[in-house]
C-alpha cells in the first residue's frame, strides 16, 4: 500500500463563523496516486484546497500530513514539509522574470537545495522548452498558458512529496490542457501525492486512482475510477451505479448528484 501522505478527516470550515462551506468532508492522497475531487462550481471545491493549505481554520474536524497534524502551519511554511500547491491563479510575481520566480522557492532553502539547483533548473527547461526561450522575461508579459507552464515548472524543480492542483486546465486550449494533464501524470509516476481538482470530469476521473464528489460541501460519493467511468455519460440523464448517479452536463462541465434520489 503507498504511503499516506495526506489524511483529511471529517473537517468542517468556512468563511464566517456561522456559515459552513465544508461539511464533515473526508479524503485522502498516497503517494504516487491522483486524487480526484469533482463536483458543480460553488460545491466547495477551492475551499478545501485553502483549508488544507492553512488559508482557512477548520472548525471542526484533522488534517493530517504523514500522520502529523498541519493545522495552524502557516501556508508559506508548508513546502518546507514537502507540500506544494498549484493554484487557480497565477501566484507568479509579474515583474520577476521567468527564471527568478522558478529558482525563489529553491534560493529560501539553499541548504537542501546547493548540490541540485543546476541540474534540476536544466532539466525543467528541458521538459518546459517554451520557458528555455522566455526566462529571462517578466512573468506578467507571458500568455496564461506560458504562466501556468512556469506553475508546474517551479513545482518540479522543488520536487514536493504532496502538490494540491486546483483547476489547471481552465481558460487553456484543448492543446494545452493536454499538456497540463500529461505533467500531472508525470508528477505522479515520480511519487508524488496528487490532489486534482478540474472542470473536465471525464479527464480527473480517467487519470485517477480515487475520486471524491463534493456536492454543497459534502463528499456524497467515493470510490475507484472503476466506480465511475460507467457514469460518464454523453447524455444529460446518467446512470445508476452504487447508490450515486453522474449527471454530466454542459459537456462535462458540471455534475448533479443526488445519493437520495439518484436524479
Amino acid at each position: 500500500m503507498p504511503e499516506l501522505l495526506l489524511n483529511v478527516d471529517k473537517v468542517t470550515a468556512g468563511y464566517a463563523q456561522d456559515i459552513d462551506v465544508l461539511r464533515d468532508v473526508s479524503l485522502a492522497v498516497h503517494a504516487g496516486q491522483i486524487s480526484g475531487l469533482i463536483g458543480l462550481n460553488g460545491a466547495g471545491k477551492s475551499t478545501v484546497i485553502k483549508t488544507i493549505c492553512g488559508f482557512l481554520a477548520p472548525k471542526a474536524g484533522r488534517i493530517e500530513y504523514r500522520g502529523e497534524s498541519i493545522a495552524g502551519i502557516a501556508p508559506h511554511r508548508l513546502i518546507d514539509k514537502d507540500i506544494c500547491c498549484i493554484p487557480q491563479e497565477s501566484s507568479l510575481f509579474p515583474y520577476l522574470s521567468v527564471e527568478e520566480n522558478l529558482l525563489l522557492p529553491l534560493q529560501g532553502r539553499p541548504k537542501r537545495f546547493a548540490k541540485v539547483r543546476g541540474a534540476r533548473y536544466e532539466e525543467v527547461l528541458e521538459i518546459f522548452p517554451a520557458l528555455k526561450q522566455r526566462r529571462r522575461a517578466q512573468a506578467g508579459d507571458l500568455s496564461g498558458g506560458q504562466q501556468k507552464q512556469v506553475e508546474f515548472a517551479k513545482a518540479w524543480l522543488q520536487r514536493p512529496a504532496l502538490c494540491l492542483v486546483d483547476e489547471p486546465s481552465i481558460g487553456l486550449s484543448p492543446i494545452l490542457a493536454e499538456e497540463v494533464f500529461g505533467w500531472i501524470g508525470k508528477f505522479a509516476q515520480s511519487g508524488m501525492g496528487i490532489l486534482l481538482i478540474d472542470h473536465n470530469v471525464r479527464r480527473v476521473v480517467k487519470m485517477s486512482d480515487r475520486i471524491h464528489v463534493l456536492s454543497l460541501g459534502r463528499i456524497t460519493a467515493a470510490g475507484g475510477r472503476e466506480d465511475f467511468e460507467g457514469d460518464l455519460v454523453i447524455d444529460a440523464f446518467g446512470t445508476t451505479r452504487a447508490s450515486c448517479t453522474l449527471s454530466v452536463l454542459d459537456d462535462a462541465d458540471a455534475i448533479a448528484i443526488d445519493p437520495v434520489t439518484g436524479r
